[in-house]
């Protein structure tokens, strides 16, 4: 199992990978970055796609619908898979990572639209943040 580093590493090979981040999203701090950061500052980054990841998590709106056979396992894992922001000229996609982090951390991954891929990013991701483990 890949810790963060590792993690971050395999992410930087995807097609059109700008930068990635390992982020608490209650915290805003950044665990782990790698590369380019938007706007040049990982700190501020970090905190701000925080932001827009605890506001969609905390949303009852976009949690699944209840399925009374789950039980507690519904609650362990943030209501939100992933999230996708789209700009001119990059995607931001935002991956949580699962029980293991309490469900506050996510994968932050920065692709440049033109060489990038949204659809192997999202699979990708959603893979590395099921064998992450803190290192």
């Amino acid at each position: 199992m890949p810790g963060i580093d590792e993690c971050l590493l395999e992410a930087m090979r995807l097609p059109g990978a700008r930068g990635a981040a390992l982020i608490d999203w209650m915290s805003g701090l950044a665990l782990g970055v790698v590369g380019e950061s938007p706007g040049g500052d990982q700190e501020t980054a970090a905190v701000e796609a925080a932001e827009i990841a605890r506001l969609a998590a905390e949303q009852h709106a976009f949690a699944p619908a209840a399925d009374p056979d789950d039980g507690a396992a519904a609650d362990a894992d943030p209501p939100v898979e992933d999230l996708i922001v789209s700009n001119r000229d990059s995607y931001h996609v935002l991956r949580f990572v699962g029980a293991s982090f309490d469900g506050s951390v996510f994968l932050h991954l920065w692709l440049a639209r033109a060489e990038g891929n949204l659809a192997l990013a999202r699979i990708r991701l959603g893979e590395m943040a099921e064998r992450l483990v803190l290192a």
